[in-house]
């Protein structure tokens, strides 16, 4: 009966239904499709909005928490999707340092379909952690066929994809850049001290994670700010047990204020 209701839903609308409660939200939004290198590429967003106080997780939590995990398997004529992640934010708890969502957020999807020229149906099984005084599990399943054609949430959903960080690489100039980085040895072990260059007036943080999700990182801390350079420091920590670190790469998010960047550097 579910299904029934799903499907006749998705059929009609550019957005499938609400599922979720008081404390948390998720849907479906559809938008047009695009084409890149000759290839028929579908947009779409899954919109999430959260109560007052409740935090939903970023793909790498912080100190503690569960990243949101998708599953697009029973997705009619798609052979992949990939999930873009827009800017998070620093969240500090007692001395625990959580990178979260807020209020509300669109993570735009990329969906390559089998079959350019045949409809397009996402359906989502989504497990997401999300915390007000107390962190639990919540899940939600959402169905939305894709025309292809310009629906109502474009502009959600541009917003959304200009908020995806942009890969950079250390030393580009620019409003907001990696200005440099240097590995030294600190009071608790090796760490990395990176310089990010921004307008002095903008909120400036930076994110840090591992080549794989069993790294567990520290977030990089600030440690001083000076016109428009701020500076934080890494510690080189949270390494995942018996794995060799040898031409591993870190990737460093930065934000200042609507702008973020993307940049890999060596362990």
């Amino acid at each position: 009966m579910l299904t029934v209701g799903l499907t006749a839903f998705a059929l009609a609308a550019d957005a499938s239904k609400w599922d979720g409660d008081n404390r948390s939200a998720v849907r479906l939004i559809a938008g047009a499709f695009v084409g890149e290198d000759g290839a028929r590429i579908g947009r779409a967003g899954i919109e999430i909005k959260l109560g007052a106080g409740w935090k939903m997780y970023w793909r790498h939590p912080g100190d503690a928490g569960v990243p949101p995990s998708f599953d697009f398997a029973g997705s009619t004529n798609v052979t992949d999707v990939t999930v873009m992640w827009p800017a998070p934010q620093r969240f500090t708890d007692e001395g625990t340092h959580l990178i979260v969502y807020k209020d509300r957020v669109v993570l735009p999807l990329r969906v390559v379909p089998e079959h350019a020229a045949k409809p397009v149906t996402l359906r989502l099984k989504l497990v997401y952690g999300i915390c007000e005084k107390l962190c639990i599990l919540a899940e939600a399943q959402s169905e939305l066929l894709l025309s292809g054609d310009t629906t109502t949430h474009e502009p959600a959903l541009a917003a959304a994809e200009a908020r995806v960080p942009r890969k950079a690489r250390i030393g580009e100039g620019g409003r907001l850049s990696i200005h440099a980085i240097q590995r030294e040895m600190g009071r608790t072990g090796p760490r990395i001290v990176i310089d990010v260059a921004a307008p002095a007036a903008a909120s400036v943080d930076l994110f840090a994670e591992g080549p794989g999700s069993d790294w567990s990182l520290p977030l990089p801390q600030p440690i001083s700010a000076e016109g428009d350079l701020r500076r934080f420091s890494l510690d080189l920590t949270g390494v995942p047990a018996g794995v060799g670190t040898s031409g591993a790469m870190l990737r460093l998010t930065a934000t200042a204020d609507r702008e973020a960047i993307e940049v890999s550097v060596p362990y």
